[in-house]
């Protein structure tokens, strides 16, 4: 897997897909669930060194602030494109939607993106791919950004918990081949939640 799509893994830690209030359980059960597929040598992208002594991510506080309920607008008339990476693989992508939300009084919006090979399947093809960089990036926060996995919504809002913000792959192995985030995507504030920088 290691020159596959680095965040397949995490798919399935996401745990707010329909809920619209912040549940500290979810957060907590994410946690437990990421430090656990890393600890496992079969699974983790951990280089091995870094495997041997490895008990813990280190996450920012739980803090129910940023959980956001966003309006949701789907995108029209979008082109399939192929979004860089830090690798020479460019997988195909097409921008699904925008999603505006307010953080500490600030208005802000992100584009969600849709794998066009991964929607064919079965079990993602409802998958939307959230990829963000803030003023924490390359400080707290890993320098390349950081990914949510959300699902297309039933209506126009959808919940968006930054407590389940995860690195890239190549967060801890160069052997992996990650998505950059969108230059559209780079926030002007700190988002001090998720999983912070590894090291």
């Amino acid at each position: 897997m290691k020159n596959g799509i680095a965040f397949l893994v995490l798919l399935a830690f996401n745990f707010c897909f329909s809920q619209s209030k912040f549940n500290k359980a979810d957060t907590e059960k994410f946690q437990k669930t990421i430090n656990s597929e890393y600890a496992d040598a079969k699974k983790s992208p951990l280089m091995e060194e870094d495997l041997k002594t490895f008990k813990t991510l280190e996450f920012y506080p739980i803090d129910a602030k940023y959980f956001v309920n966003a309006k949701f607008v789907k995108a029209k008339n979008e082109k399939v494109f192929e979004m860089k990476t830090t690798g020479t693989r460019t997988p195909k992508y097409i921008k699904y939607g925008t999603l505006y939300f307010k953080l500490n009084g600030v208005a802000l919006h992100l584009n969600v993106y849709r794998n066009i090979e991964l929607s064919k399947t079965e079990e993602y093809k409802d998958h939307l791919f959230l990829p963000f960089s803030d003023l924490t990036s390359g400080k707290e926060s890993y320098i390349g950004g950081r990914y949510i996995d959300l699902k297309i919504p039933k209506g126009n809002t959808i919940a968006v918990d930054f407590n389940q913000a995860y690195n890239p792959y190549c967060a801890y192995n160069h052997k992996y081949s990650c998505p950059l985030v969108p230059l559209e995507n780079d926030l002007n504030v700190e988002i001090k939640a998720g999983v912070k920088t590894f090291h």
